[in-house]
C-alpha cells in the first residue's frame, strides 16, 4: 500500500509535469526568435561600422582589441555576441516549425540559461488541453509511476526476505526459562518372532482322535 500511494504520487506528479513540455518548448522557441533577431541587429550595426572605415569583420575587431582596456573588453564582448548568435541560430533552425513531438528528440536545444529563465518567468502551468499535451501528461505518468514503484521495490526487498525467511522456535515450559528440547522420536522396537515348540507336536485328524507326530 506504501508503494502504491508513493507511486501514485509520483506518476501524477510526472503527468502534471510533462504536459508542459509542449506549451513550454513553444514559447522557448519564440522567445528564441527575438533572441536570435536582436543579435543579429547588433551584428548587423557593427558590421556596418567596420564597412564605414574600409575593415571587414576581423580586422575591425583586431584593432578593437588594440585600443587599450575598454576597447579589448568591447572586442571581447562583440566576439561571445557572435558565437551566441551562431549558436542560437542554429538552435532556431532545428526547432522553428516543429511539432511538440519532434522538439523533444531536439531537448539539447532548449540549454541557453538568459531564455530559459525568461521563458519561466512568465510562464503560467495550466492543464493540457491539446492532444499533444494530453499524450505527454499520460507518457509523464507512466514514467512517474513505473520509475519510483522500480526503485521502492528494489529499496524494500532486502526487508521482505527478511520476514519471509523461516524462523524455528522452541517450547519453553511454564516456570523455566530454558527452551525444551524437542523429543527425539524412536523407531518401533521389532518384535522378536516366536521359536516353534519343540517336542511331539499334535496333528488333528477329521473323524478320529489326534495323533502324535514325532
Amino acid at each position: 500500500m506504501f508503494i502504491r500511494t508513493i507511486a501514485l504520487a509520483a506518476g501524477l506528479t510526472g503527468a502534471v509535469g510533462l504536459s508542459q513540455f509542449p506549451e513550454f518548448t513553444q514559447q522557448y522557441t519564440q522567445r528564441l526568435g527575438g533572441a536570435v533577431d536582436e543579435l543579429a541587429r547588433q551584428i548587423a550595426e557593427f558590421d556596418a561600422d567596420a564597412q564605414g572605415l574600409g575593415l571587414d569583420r576581423e580586422l575591425a575587431l583586431g584593432q578593437l582589441a588594440t585600443g587599450g582596456d575598454f576597447g579589448a573588453a568591447r572586442a571581447e564582448s562583440m566576439t561571445r555576441t557572435i558565437d551566441r548568435h551562431d549558436r542560437l541560430a542554429a538552435d532556431l533552425a532545428a526547432l522553428e516549425g516543429r511539432s511538440a513531438y519532434e522538439r523533444m528528440t531536439q531537448a539539447a536545444r532548449f540549454t541557453d540559461p538568459e531564455i530559459a529563465e525568461r521563458t519561466w518567468q512568465a510562464y503560467r502551468p495550466a492543464l493540457p488541453a491539446t492532444p499533444e499535451g494530453l499524450v505527454f501528461a499520460g507518457v509523464g505518468f507512466g514514467i512517474g509511476w513505473i520509475g519510483v514503484a522500480l526503485v521502492l521495490s528494489l529499496l524494500m526487498l532486502p526487508f521482505r526476505r527478511r520476514d519471509h525467511a523461516p524462523r524455528r522456535q522452541a517450547t519453553i515450559p511454564v516456570g523455566t526459562g530454558k527452551p525444551k528440547a524437542q523429543s527425539r522420536t524412536e523407531p518401533p522396537l521389532r518384535r522378536e518372532r516366536q521359536a516353534a515348540p519343540s517336542g511331539p507336536v499334535l496333528r488333528a485328524v477329521r473323524n478320529g482322535a489326534p495323533r502324535s507326530r514325532r
